[in-house]
């Protein structure tokens, strides 16, 4: 189960079973690891967040956030306006024309 979609499919109480279940097996995982018996050692990272998942959607369903079931793209957001940066690099060069002024006097003497 690496999708979302399908996780989102299952009820709250095999979602809860789900994430015992893959807590079980990352147990087992690592006592596999500690005796050197661990061959495949990406299923760490495939039940880590397998388990993530579940517990976003679990919290989800906690919060009442309804989350799209299925591959429904999220609206994007307005883009803001962008600030005017011609005053404000106005500003900055005019403080630092001074500055650069006299470490050329000081490089000269």
């Amino acid at each position: 189960m690496t999708k979302i979609s399908d996780v989102r499919t299952l009820s709250a109480d095999q979602v809860n079973d789900e994430i015992l279940k893959l807590k079980k097996e990352q147990f087992n995982l690592r006592f596999q690891r500690a005796t050197g018996q661990l061959e495949n050692t990406s299923r760490f990272r495939q039940i880590r967040r397998d388990i993530a998942r579940l517990q976003t959607v679990d919290r989800e369903r906690a919060l009442g956030i309804e989350a799209p079931v299925g591959r429904a793209k999220a609206e994007k957001p307005a883009k803001a306006a962008k600030p005017a940066k011609k005053a404000e690099a106005s500003a900055e060069t005019t403080e630092t024309k001074p500055r650069a002024k006299r470490t050329a006097a000081k490089a000269k003497a």
